[in-house]
């Protein structure tokens, strides 16, 4: 029988119902987790079940927020270490594709360099920050070159594992078509691993944010990992951990825009 309204089954209604309600039982759930765990921390520390001066505490942390956005302090740090995570991110996606599909089209090559990307996969990439500076110097520049070196293994290893998962039968049939290389990237390889590239994004967002703030810790004079090693360095855990905090927040968001971005492009 068909709803009038909607034009929809009944079933159908309440199918569409039970996953509407599954979603806000997800997001509830989520928050009431996130509440449970700042109510006991902050408990813990009144109570100081914990030194609070060790692990600070939701309050301390709010009011450290309020002292560094009352100076101007906290939105100028966000936007260096976010202006480097950017542009760190959009070079190692870009330069990963672009090789991914360099190794896809080229066999080849593909095997010649295999061994040389596992190893630098591989290599601790804090090893090289000494010599990043000494090489770049510091400032923006080694800073985001240290961004795009942690997170541009991934992306060619990720994007390249989904240009190889296409289905070989359809690679079959554009071959039998007399498509060549460049028409069986556009028509088949890269739309049929859109889902390898936006899992690709996921993981180089998080690299990306590791190797921005890596940086900063190494050689930089501003961004919230230099507030983190100042910090550190004066015993003020409070800005530590609000500085912390800040990162979870802006990397949070920016993973979430790129799952918003998924189920646009992916659909």
């Amino acid at each position: 029988m068909k709803n009038k309204n909607t034009h929809l089954s009944r079933e159908h209604i309440a199918y569409l119902r039970k996953i509407r309600n599954n979603k806000i039982t997800v997001h509830v759930s989520r928050a009431l987790i996130l509440l449970a765990i700042l109510g006991i921390w902050e408990l813990c520390a009144y109570t100081e079940v914990i030194d609070p001066f060790i692990t600070s505490s939701p309050s301390r942390i709010c009011i450290t927020l309020a002292s560094l956005s009352g100076d101007g302090s906290l939105f100028y740090n966000v936007g260096v270490t976010l202006m480097e995570t950017l542009v760190g991110f959009i070079i190692a996606v870009v330069l990963g594709y672009a090789v991914a599909i360099i190794l896809w089209a080229n066999d080849t090559i593909s095997k010649v360099l295999e061994p040389y990307i596992v190893v630098l996969n591989s290599l601790p990439k804090i090893a090289l920050g000494p010599m990043i500076i000494i090489w770049i110097g510091t400032g923006y520049t080694s800073i985001i070159f240290m961004t795009v070196i942690v997170a541009v293994i991934v992306c060619i290893m990720n994007t390249l594992a989904g240009f190889m998962a296409v289905d070989p039968t359809k690679l079959l049939l554009m071959k039998s078509m007399g498509a060549n290389k460049a028409v069986t990237l556009i028509k088949l390889i890269i739309p049929s691993s859109l889902p390898a590239l936006m899992n690709t994004l996921k993981v180089a967002v998080g690299l990306a944010w590791i190797g921005s703030v890596m940086g900063e810790y190494i050689s930089s004079r501003a961004g919230l990992g230099n507030m983190i090693n100042y910090g550190r360095q004066v015993l003020n855990l409070d800005l530590v951990m609000t500085s912390i905090v800040v990162l979870c927040v802006l990397a949070g968001g920016m993973y979430g825009i790129i799952a918003l971005i998924e189920k646009k492009v992916v659909k």
